[in-house]
């Protein structure tokens, strides 16, 4: 840069300096004019006055004067500077060549050829850990941890011990803890835990105090006192329920069991206003509204009144149905699975079973079903509400098996495939196939669950057997219909019936498998009819109570001459507890075919006894009139009794048992030649029914009779 510019600059930078300074201070009062020892003239003007009281410089310049007096800028300033020319490197020791601008000075280090070599790879790195020192010594400065025993005092007289001990906190680590600390903290969440529980059973001016103490001469050991200072126990005052009336009155306060005199105890007061929620809805109010109690403590009597609003809503009857969702049948498929019906007052116990019942289809994943206000008034002055239901169809096709095993009749499997919902509503198909040792068969079903009202069924079938039995070898098929209302592993009914008919044709030997043939079969016409009673207590496990069953098969072979006959039978069984744990259960069947000789029927329709669901111990069908080659020919009448002592410890039961029975030729049956089997059982009890092992053998055992028989079963034998 040459000097011009530099001077330029500077001359620039004073008069930038020199106008800022002019603007932030007045500028210096104007030099006096010299005096040359004469006096001022008179034309000269008088000063002016200060411009404050602290300002005594004279006059104040205007700026059209100050700018005046300032001198001229140089007009250099204005041009622009000249670009800087190139900067030359400083001289590097060793360098030969040229120095190239901007470049950076070469590095005067050897490089290292390790630099270029590739790295080690990471799985060629030794990551075992090295096995432990057993010269090191453990670490002395971690803490030692310590043991404690709890003390409670004042719980016992309460009878409050076992179940503070059960919610503590110092119980639950039994007496032991990482630091003192630790133990301390424990011991200020269970004074709480104390008060908590002390004023949950009324003791409202309850105080707790934990103090943990160093035990004498036991270093590291601790002892934990919980005292507790109960104090008196409030009790009920007056009891008030606030809110609309019912109908009939006080139905809120009947559904609460609270009592004056009674103490306070938190657990009652929440189940009693549950009740109310329970009891309410199934009395005509669905939609009652518990408020939030209000108790009202006198610490000078311990007394505590009560107050609990109600509001008990609209009383209602049922009105109809509605239902949306994913639909696996209407509206009015609904209202043939309720047990109410339009009128009828308000219970939420039928809703309930409605939605049992729906459940119990098999064709739903979920069912809600709710009362939805109307605001039609009925006749007697409630308010109609509709049940609403919300549907969620699930998978209608299953797929189930059965498989079991009985000595004399060896395995048989059942499989079923099944569309529970092929027709809605509730029409569904089933084809089921049977393979065993003695049968093998094919059933197509067509079946109608709830036909036209609650729990009835419509049942049509059409099964081809093959059938190889002791007591005769064949081919059959039937065609039947039924309608029955039976019990189920949800609704166990008093009174079940079914009716129906039947159309049998089967080619039939007692020795060999017959050819198929129109000319030898034997065709037959029957009517189906059944009746029972069930008091007993539990469908497949029962322990109380008794069952009666009767039924009747008018039949008749279509072949001429033609030739009725009745086929009856009567069973029953009861159930007695005679310990906690042991049940005596008891069953006796009768059976008579009345109006044909042995001759006259085919060897499928005759009577027969034996087996595991007859009399154990012997093969089926084993029991009964023989021929030459001592295979059974089955009978026109029959008796059986069985006798069991049902032991039960915890889910497995112990079954001694003793049956009898016999099948006669004669119409009606005898007493005489009874045989017997006895045996024992084991039991496993599961949520769906007790799976069933039996071993029994018969008593007095004759030639071509097993020495023991085997059955498996689910659910009891009777």
């Amino acid at each position: 840069m040459n000097k011009a510019a530099i001077l330029r600059a500077a001359a620039a930078g004073s008069a930038i300096v020199l106008a800022c300074a002019a603007q932030a201070q007045p500028p210096p009062p104007p030099p006096p004019p010299p005096n040359n020892g004469t006096a001022p003239s008179s034309s000269a003007p008088a000063p002016s006055a200060p411009a404050s009281s602290t300002d005594n410089s004279g006059p104040i310049v205007p700026d059209s004067q100050f700018q005046k007096e300032l001198p001229p800028l140089d007009p250099e300033i204005g041009k622009p500077l000249p670009p800087l020319g190139p900067i030359a490197p400083p001289p590097v020791a060793g360098a030969t060549g040229p120095a190239v601008p901007g470049a950076l000075p070469p590095a005067d280090v050897p490089a290292d050829p390790e630099l270029t070599q590739p790295l080690t790879p990471l799985s060629s790195f030794d990551v075992t850990p090295p096995p432990p020192n057993p010269n090191q010594k453990p670490d002395e400065s971690a803490p030692e941890p310590v043991h404690y025993q709890l003390v409670l005092e004042g719980f016992d007289k309460i009878g409050l011990d076992g179940r503070f001990r059960s919610l503590s906190a110092l119980a639950e680590a039994d007496g032991d803890a990482t630091n003192g600390a630790q133990v301390s903290a424990r011991a200020k969440e269970d004074e709480l835990l104390a008060v908590r529980l002390l004023r949950s059973e009324g003791y409202y001016d309850a105080t707790a105090v934990a103090t943990v103490e160093q035990l004498p001469d036991q270093p590291g050991r601790l002892r934990v006192t919980v005292a507790a200072a109960p104090g008196a126990r409030y009790a009920f005052g007056q009891i008030r329920i606030q809110g609309s009336e019912t109908v009939p009155p006080g139905l809120a306060r009947e559904a609460l069991p609270l009592k004056t005199d009674d103490p306070i105890v938190a657990a009652a007061v929440e189940a009693g206003e549950a009740n109310i929620r329970l009891r309410l809805p199934q009395q005509g109010y669905p939609f009652v509204d518990v408020g939030l109690r209000d108790i009202l403590l006198d610490p000078a009597t311990h007394v505590g009144d009560y107050t609990l609003p109600v509001d008990p809503g609209a009383r209602s009857s049922f009105a109809g149905f509605t239902t949306d969702g994913n639909l696996a049948f209407d509206a009015k498929h609904v209202g043939i699975l309720s047990r109410f019906k339009r009128g009828d007052l308000y219970d939420s116990r039928k809703v309930d079973d409605l939605r049992e019942a729906m459940v119990a289809t098999g064709l739903f994943r979920t069912v809600a079903a709710e009362p939805v206000r109307t605001g039609e008034k009925a006749p007697d002055g409630t308010e109609y509400v509709n049940i609403h239901v919300v549907q969620d169809k699930g998978p209608a096709r299953s797929i189930a098996g059965t498989a079991g095993y009985n000595t004399g009749e060896g395995f048989r499997a059942e499989a079923t495939w099944e569309n529970r919902n092929m027709f809605p509503p509730e029409g569904a198909l089933r084809v089921t196939g049977i393979a065993g040792t003695q049968e093998q068969g094919l059933r197509l079903a067509f079946q109608r669950s709830n036909w036209g009202q609650r729990d009835r069924t419509l049942l049509l079938q059409v099964e081809a057997d093959r059938q190889s039995f002791a007591a005769y070898k064949g081919y059959l098929a039937r065609i039947y219909g039924l309608v029955s209302r039976e019990s189920t592993p949800i609704w166990q009914k008093r009174w079940t019936y079914a009716y129906g008919a039947e159309v049998v044709a089967s080619n039939e030997n007692e020795d060999r498998f017959p050819p198929i043939t129109i000319t030898n079969a034997h065709f037959i016409a029957g009517l189906i009819g059944q009746i029972g009673y069930d008091r007993s207590n539990n469908l497949l496990d029962p322990t109380k109570g008794f069952r009666l069953l009767a039924r009747v098969n008018p039949e008749a072979s279509l072949r001429k001459p033609t030739k009725p006959y009745i086929r009856n039978i009567l069973e029953g069984s009861v159930y007695f507890p005679a310990a906690k744990n042991i049940t005596l259960a008891a069953r006796t069947r009768v059976g008579s075919i009345y109006g044909a000789t042995i001759a006259d029927l085919a060897p499928s329709r005759r009577l027969y006894a034996g087996g595991g669901g007859s009399v154990r111990g012997f093969g089926y069908q084993e029991l009964g009139p023989k021929d030459a080659k001592g295979n059974p020919i089955g009978g026109r009448s029959l008796v059986e009794f069985a006798l069991e002592a049902r032991y039960r410890f915890g889910n497995y039961g112990i079954v001694p048992f003793i049956d009898a029975g016999n099948v006669y030729e004669s119409q009606y049956p005898k007493l005489s030649g009874m045989r017997f089997g006895a045996g024992i059982g084991g039991r496993l009890y599961t949520n769906f029914g007790p799976l069933r092992v039996d071993v029994a053998t018969p008593i007095g055992r004759r030639k071509g009779e097993s020495r023991f028989a085997i059955y498996v079963s689910i659910g009891q034998a009777f």
